[in-house]
């Protein structure tokens, strides 16, 4: 299982689409993960429109269009691993600490969220915390984007764009 990870798009507040190269990208994914702040469920329609499988959850600068859509948690079961997905609030310095709360009774194995536009892949407590950074904004780092793939095991890279 391949899934494209995607995070903080602010559409159409900071770009207008989804950049082209995330998008060739993940014609070749199972699934892609929306980790919030998508702003506009138009991003939901150009994921769709390369990929069949898309989740996503809301993040707080999300529409009320997009926050009725989808809810601010989910996990997944994938192939033996359980998949948490959640945007993230408060602090960048405490959102590990806030992430592992939030998903302290559902013991994921991978957490995937966003809120700080800063790229995340780091193993602690032995849960992996995938963060894909932005991929349309570069303020405080490359735009970047995420791929994992699941097989007997996970890997997880980011992608600079």
């Amino acid at each position: 299982m391949k899934i494209g990870v995607i995070s903080d798009t602010h559409i159409p507040e900071r770009f207008e689409h989804i950049p082209e190269v995330v998008l060739e990208a993940f014609e070749q994914v199972d699934m892609v993960m929306h980790a919030g702040d998508l702003v506009s469920l138009a991003v939901l329609d150009e994921l769709k429109s390369v990929c069949q499988r898309v989740e996503a959850v809301s993040g707080n600068m999300d529409s009320q269009a997009v926050m009725r859509k989808f809810p601010p948690k989910q996990v997944f079961n994938i192939q033996g691993f359980k998949i948490g997905l959640m945007h993230g609030s408060g602090a960048p310095v405490n959102l590990v600490t806030i992430l592992k709360d939030a998903f302290k009774n559902d013991k994921p194995d991978v957490i995937i969220f966003g809120h700080s536009h800063q790229p995340m892949n780091k193993l602690e407590d032995g849960i992996l915390f995938f963060n894909p950074g932005s991929a349309t904004d570069t303020l405080l780092s490359d735009a970047s984007y995420g791929i994992i793939e699941i097989n007997q095991e996970i890997n997880a890279k980011i992608i600079r764009i």
